[in-house]
């Protein structure tokens, strides 16, 4: 008998071993779906429902020398996923979590219920129309990290869009079925940086290797930092027509702060910004018409560092999604289902770093040259905005888009989702603009019904539906 459960344990360690050998050979095989495998997620703490597609997490390492990592997750379309193209989300800050707001409040299938500890099926999902990719960039925001400390002190946009290269090329070397896929880039707030700072490393990038590597087909912005002159002009503008604010303060914001950096602001600028403040009050000013979140939310900010990120737009709004996030992915479940590394996990998850945002770098003036560069290749370019955002608000994005001087291909008008206002539209050559009726900085969140209209209308390269012409829903 002794012999026998000898011969048996026997048995067992020698499959173990040939389980560790057979893994430890994939692993270093040239096979490209080996750690596609393992990113593989297959169920979330407080997922009490079943879903038809396939979703993962994981890390690429964008710099083996310092050690740095970007963290992503990435949701296969609900249907048909091979036949759809792939869109990555990029959230701003900069560094706040693209996995906090684009995943959990925005765009992304699942949503977190206000115990922090169980999810809902966003019903608005853009994985019922595309592949999603969300990337928490640069290192330092999320679960990104770096082996070089330092690394979280020197952020920039320059480095940013470069690891963000990189992290696409390996990442496609992991999902080679995804190569040569149409391939889009949106975001909102300051990924208005990121984005076209991407696009234009990747097309710089095809055109050096003489290759597609990425088939970058165009790129969407939502309430996005565009030109820091005119955002400014726009933003004092916009508070001063709302009410928000008195006449000798809209004068002085204009007077001080115009050619202020939105990143690197003056004493000056930050002074007069602290009586307009106190002029406008506790309201929330990514959603100036929703209640703030009155629980203990962080006040971290998609962009300045005023009031805390809220808002949903609807019959039982909740204010505090980003208090629910922050409870959900500090869960040590969560973040094993997710492959967080356990020796690189952050002593506490944060929707965004302060530390990212404090000691942010280079951050120019404006982007608007990257529009000029780009626009005449042919990319498909939209620029949406909420029209609620005391951020960075619609008029902002209208004086950015007036010093293009584009032609206009068709004039100012309404758009419609289901016989009602949606929004308006104007569409130029090389860029349709459109403001989305009732949505804040998050127009996702906001509106999520519209936001998943306007997201069919651009991956199929057509206008906003008119009043004859609805969305197929």
């Amino acid at each position: 008998m002794a012999k026998s459960r000898c011969s048996s344990m026997v048995q067992i360690l020698a499959t173990v071993a040939a389980l560790l050998l057979s893994h430890t050979f994939a692993t270093s095989s040239s096979d490209p779906f080996v750690q596609q495998r393992l990113d593989r997620v297959l169920g979330l703490p407080g997922q009490s429902f079943d879903v038809s597609f396939a979703h993962y997490a994981g890390y690429v390492t964008v710099n083996e020398e310092a050690g740095r990592a970007l963290f992503y997750w990435f949701f296969e379309a609900v249907e048909d996923h091979q036949d759809k193209p792939l869109v990555l989300w990029l959230n701003g800050g900069p560094g706040c979590s693209s996995i906090a707001y684009g995943e959990a409040e925005e765009i992304g299938p699942f949503h977190v219920k206000p115990d922090g500890k169980t999810l809902y099926v966003n019903p608005y999902s853009w994985n019922q129309v595309a592949n999603i990719l969300f990337l928490d960039s640069p290192v330092g925001v999320g679960y990104s990290y770096s082996n070089t400390s330092s690394d979280i002190l020197n952020n920039g946009d320059k480095r940013t869009a470069e690891d963000a290269l990189t992290f696409l090329l390996k990442w496609f070397d992991r999902f080679p079925q995804y190569k040569g896929r149409d391939f889009f880039i949106s975001g909102e707030s300051y990924a208005g940086h990121y984005v076209p700072q991407l696009s234009q490393v990747i097309v710089k990038h095809n055109i050096a290797t003489n290759e597609k590597a990425i088939n970058l087909k165009g790129y969407m912005v939502g309430n996005a930092l565009i030109d820091d002159y005119r955002d400014h002009l726009g933003l004092y503008k916009f508070m001063w027509s709302a009410g928000l604010i008195s006449d000798q303060t809209f004068k002085q914001l204009n007077l001080k702060c115009d050619n202020v950096s939105f990143i690197h602001s003056s004493e000056s600028c930050d002074k007069i910004s602290e009586i307009a403040d106190k002029e406008i009050g506790n309201i929330d000013m990514y959603s100036i018409f929703t209640p703030p979140c009155t629980a203990n939310v962080s006040q971290s900010t998609q962009l300045l560092k005023r009031k805390p990120m809220v808002g949903k737009l609807r019959a039982g709004y909740d204010p505090c999604t980003e208090k629910h996030s922050t409870i959900y992915f500090n869960l040590p479940e969560v973040q094993e289902a997710l492959h967080v590394d356990p020796d690189h996990k952050p002593a506490k998850w944060e929707t965004c770093s302060e530390e990212v945002y404090v000691n942010w770098k280079d951050s120019p003036i404006t982007v608007l040259d990257i529009y000029r560069e780009l626009i005449p290749l042919g990319l498909r370019i939209w620029v949406f905005s909420g029209d609620t955002d005391a951020v960075l608000p619609v008029t902002s994005t209208r004086y950015s888009i007036d010093a293009l001087e584009l032609p206009t291909v068709s004039p100012w008008r309404p758009w419609y989702d289901d016989g009602q206002v949606g929004g308006w539209t104007q569409e130029y050559a090389g860029l349709t603009f459109v403001a989305v009726r009732g949505a804040g900085h998050e127009v996702p969140l906001h509106r999520p019904k519209l936001a998943l209209t306007l997201i069919k209308a651009f991956l199929s390269g057509t206008s906003m539906p008119s009043l004859e012409l609805k969305a197929d829903m």
